[in-house]
């Protein structure tokens, strides 16, 4: 699927994005925005299925509903994951709506960038997002010890289309990107496999001063690129850590 994500945020917490990446399984996405040093953030989404992703979840939802076929349903419930985010840790407030039956426009506000989708159960092991404002630094870490755990928190749809696409960042069977796709294959076809395989997300955050080290990106100025591809997230071979300091 190829999602466009355009995000304005006044936070470096472009994985909240990944929330809404990862709950429609085979995308690539592009993520802009910009830091504020309190730590909360504001930002816009836009999102559509790839047609093979698209014609996988409509037959499969059509085979699942008493009415028979789906017509111009949407298969991605905007306002639906709006309604669980913004209940979600740290969300200010949400709200998405469909666009057209495979693609949803929506915004996130986020009071503190630090608290999103934080699971108290793992005492910071959990946290998605350390946002180190008086040493200028934040850190993004995805584990697959407790992602399933995290993704419950934006809305039981985003574990369904990920359990659909049989991704380990919700089942947690541990198999490395090869074996994965190889599963994807053997059951949905090479055509959504390569649809995976090559799905990326990029993102461009712009911080408050120029950045000094990064980890897991590119920096010019004050400006950290990232480019991350999908089937990393989908699957978490192995934890995905993403810092920046700033000066």
């Amino acid at each position: 699927m190829i999602v466009t994500f355009q995000q304005t945020m006044k936070n470096p917490f472009f994985f909240c994005i990944l929330a809404v990446f990862i709950l429609l399984g085979s995308c690539s996405g592009k993520i802009n925005g910009s830091l504020n040093e309190d730590g909360s953030a504001d930002l816009t989404i836009q999102a559509a299925l790839e047609p093979r992703m698209a014609a996988l979840i409509r037959s499969l939802s059509a085979l699942s509903s008493t009415s028979g076929g789906q017509g111009a349903k949407p298969i991605i419930d905007g306002p639906a994951i709006g309604r669980s985010l913004s209940s979600a840790p740290g969300i200010k407030s949400a709200s998405f709506n469909n666009t057209n039956a495979t693609a949803i426009a929506g915004a996130i506000s986020i009071s503190q960038v630090d608290t999103f989708l934080a699971i108290p159960a793992h005492q910071g092991r959990g946290r998605f997002i350390r946002y180190e404002p008086d040493e200028r630094h934040l850190v993004i870490e995805l584990d697959r010890a407790w992602a399933p755990q995290m993704l419950a928190l934006i809305s039981p749809n985003v574990v369904d289309y990920l359990s659909i696409l049989m991704a380990p960042v919700a089942t947690e069977e541990v198999l490395s990107q090869r074996e994965y796709l190889a599963l994807v294959r053997s059951v949905y076809g090479k055509a959504v496999a390569d649809e995976i395989a090559v799905a990326r997300i990029t993102a461009s955050i712009t911080f408050p001063r120029p950045i000094s080290a990064i980890r897991g990106g590119v920096s010019s100025g004050n400006q950290a690129e990232f480019d991350i591809p999908l089937i990393d997230l989908l699957v978490l071979e192995t934890p995905l850590k993403y810092e920046v300091s700033w000066k």
